[in-house]
């Protein structure tokens, strides 16, 4: 009993000590960027995150949660002067908001994308806004005012994951197989925007909800785990859903009124959209130098989030089985507690630059040494999270180094991003990639936070107090000089 009692206080003092240098050093690192950190009352997190687009044509057709909203990057865009001619780069481009912010501006842009749904959300609506024919529209009125599939006599299986298990009643999963099976009657294009259509009401009609880390599971399911059930509300009947999104499809994509549609042209010139499919770490490295005007981005964020697993209705839909689910959540920049440490020297030998500089962030080799800390000690909640943590800087580092060689000169990043907490220790996400970046030829000119911070999660709170943590937009600007 002595013994133990004894650690348990050295165990404790130990804690005290790292967790007072880490203290420490963030104080240090926060009075260096103090001139450039400010709360912006302009900004709020409706703004930053996808909910000011709920409402908006085109943007409302699917809740793409880890995103911001098109008024945030008309804000920059206009702050920053950019115009027609110049080129966006999103490397994390999930539903295409900026992409499509910019192409409606004239501007063209480029953007990265690894999971399948944020792939086929944007190639979905760039289809629609630019090479649809009228011919083709009329084909989804069909199907909204006549709805085939109810008298197709057979049904196509659609993959079900260990995740999605039970996720539709009866009737729901029989007509989604009987649409699938009818649509292959439509030609190619015709069938991209009826399957697409069909991704953004999967959540509507099945048994889950989106929730943080996980699929939450209603309690009609049989999947309900937990002291409290958990009722989503209403589940909406497959018919009704998938007739009212085709009719909001078309109505914001042609302005179809009830009875005629209106061909009147933009008076702005698109500008052009180019998709990248796969992992930002594998595909940035290939883009030329100097060629990007501006950045805006919003990376996943360092919160044990799996969007593997957010999405896994939409991704099994579309084809994406067992293995290649596995597969997607290891090409992830590291945001889950299931990532594999990448091997990024493998990937890109010019990396030793940026791993040379995340070895020297002092503040984060401390906290990583906290983490692992206590890992040994066996008190987190998950012993993948310091691998996590150091693997989301690493990686992010590489990500941010890439960004230097592709920007133009006086050009900038602009990203959006939450600070966390683990195991008590607070963890400045603005700070250390802000530093990380001035080693790379960036000037930190603005660390913007919003008025209100964000909260921490409850057992967070529980354990180490209700000290809410900042949730910022960056922006860095290019200067000549390079690590």
């Amino acid at each position: 009993m002595f013994e133990t009692s004894a650690n348990l206080t050295e165990t404790r003092l130990q804690d005290g000590n790292l967790l007072a240098e880490i203290d420490g050093l963030d104080s240090r690192l926060k009075e260096k960027y103090d001139s450039v950190l400010s709360i912006d009352t302009a900004l709020n997190r409706k703004i930053v995150s996808f909910q000011a687009n709920k409402d908006i044509p085109f943007y409302r057709w699917y809740k793409y949660k880890e995103g911001f909203s098109v008024s945030l990057l008309n804000h920059y865009f206009f702050k920053f002067g950019i115009k027609p001619g110049e080129v966006v780069l999103d490397p994390f481009a999930g539903s295409g908001t900026s992409l499509f912010a910019a192409s409606d501006l004239g501007i063209d842009s480029i953007g990265i994308e690894l999971l399948p749904i944020g792939q086929e959300l944007i190639k979905a609506r760039n289809l629609l806004q630019n090479n649809f024919s009228d011919a083709e529209f009329n084909r989804l009125l069909f199907w909204k005012e006549n709805k085939p599939w109810i008298d197709a006599k057979n049904g196509d299986a659609f993959i079900i994951l260990k995740i999605t298990n039970g996720a539709y009643t009866e009737e729901s999963a029989v007509l989604i197989k009987q649409y699938l099976s009818c649509m292959k009657n439509e030609n190619a294009s015709v069938q991209k925007i009826l399957l697409f259509t069909l991704c953004c009401i999967l959540e509507n009609i099945s048994f889950t909800r989106k929730d943080g880390q996980y699929l939450r599971w209603d309690q009609r399911s049989g999947r309900c785990w937990g002291a409290i059930p958990f009722d989503k509300g209403e589940i909406k009947n497959f018919n009704d859903a998938i007739t009212e999104k085709l009719g909001e499809i078309i109505a914001d994509s042609k302005g179809f009124t009830g009875s005629l549609f209106d061909f009147s042209e933009s008076k702005t010139k698109r500008g052009k959209i180019t998709l990248i499919e796969g992992s930002c770490l594998n595909e940035l490295q290939k883009l030329q130098d100097a060629a990007i005007d501006v950045i805006i981005t919003s990376p996943p964020y360092c919160n044990r989030y799996d969007y593997t697993r957010t999405y896994a209705l939409e991704l099994a839909m579309l084809g994406v089985d067992e293995k290649k689910l596995l597969s997607l959540r290891q090409e992830m920049v590291s945001c889950t507690v299931e990532n594999r440490e990448k091997k990024l020297l493998e990937i890109n030998s010019s990396w030793a630059i940026p791993l040379e500089a995340v070895e020297k962030q002092e503040l984060l080799q401390k906290i990583l040494l906290f983490l692992n800390h206590k890992k040994q000690e066996k008190t987190l909640n998950n012993n993948g999270i310091p691998r996590m943590v150091k693997g989301y800087f690493y990686e992010m580092a590489c990500v941010i180094f890439e960004f230097s060689r592709v920007l133009k000169k006086d050009a900038r990043v602009v990203m959006v991003n939450d600070n966390v907490r683990y195991a008590g220790a607070s963890i400045s996400v603005d700070l250390i990639l802000s530093d990380i970046a001035a080693r790379f030829g960036f000037e930190v000119e603005s660390i913007s936070v919003l008025p209100i911070a964000k909260g921490n999660s409850s057992q967070q709170m529980s354990e180490h107090g209700r000290d809410a943590l900042r949730k910022c937009v960056y922006t860095w600007r290019k200067n000549d000089n390079l690590y």
